[in-house]
């Protein structure tokens, strides 16, 4: 039996809204974005001069918790560095300066070591609380929850950018031992609201926008 025009019409229409529906429910399940490069120190970040480093984010929220794959490519050969979550980033979506950035990155979460090989190469993993809920507080301190939706990675050792301008007497707090180099790579805030990009479920009603965990 031959459906009629008007039943096909609606069937397609279903079936484009529950295509909508999927992809909608993929975007707020998943999530790819590259990091930007901390300029004055992107000479002793990268492999060579011809070579521009890349860091690479992918998210996948989980059940229990979450799935972060970070992946480097044209990076300084046999470096180690420092994978944090942190609540504020010095750059845009497209890179540019974030003139609300005061040069405090606030709360920071350490989640893991990078390592290159020595074509200059990661790749690291982790499995966590990341989209949308990644947080910390200190009730003792009077300190309210903060969520860190932003990803960033920090120099392990201070000497790896001296000869950038690093003042190896002045280390940053990092790494494990409190004592690492500046941040190397970070990712920008939305362009829409503001958030890092691990919330994946903004609430633009509020300004600015606070994220739906």
């Amino acid at each position: 039996m031959k459906a009629s025009r008007g039943a096909v019409a609606c069937i397609a229409a279903v079936m484009a809204l529950g295509l909508l529906v999927k992809n909608a429910d993929a975007q707020q399940n998943h999530t790819t974005f590259s990091l930007f490069p901390n300029a004055p120190f992107l000479t002793c970040l990268q492999r060579s001069a011809t070579n521009t480093p890349t860091a690479t984010v992918t998210v996948v929220k989980g059940r229990l918790n979450d799935t972060l794959t970070i992946k480097l490519r044209n990076v300084k050969p046999n470096t180690g560095f420092d994978l944090f979550t942190v609540e504020n980033t010095p750059f845009l979506a497209d890179g540019t300066a974030n003139s609300a950035f005061s040069g405090n990155f606030g709360l920071a979460w350490y989640q893991s070591d990078i390592q290159t090989n020595s074509g200059g190469t990661a790749t690291v993993t982790i499995r966590t609380i990341l989209v949308n809920q990644i947080f910390g507080f200190d009730a003792g301190a009077a300190l309210t929850p903060v969520n860190t939706f932003n990803v960033g990675f920090w120099f392990n050792d201070p000497n790896d950018a001296a000869s950038c301008g690093f003042d190896v007497a002045h280390p940053t707090p990092f790494n494990g031992e409190h004592t690492a180099g500046p941040m190397a790579m970070i990712s920008g805030q939305d362009a829409n609201t503001g958030l890092g990009q691990l919330c994946l479920d903004p609430n633009t009603s509020n300004t600015p926008a606070t994220c739906n965990p």
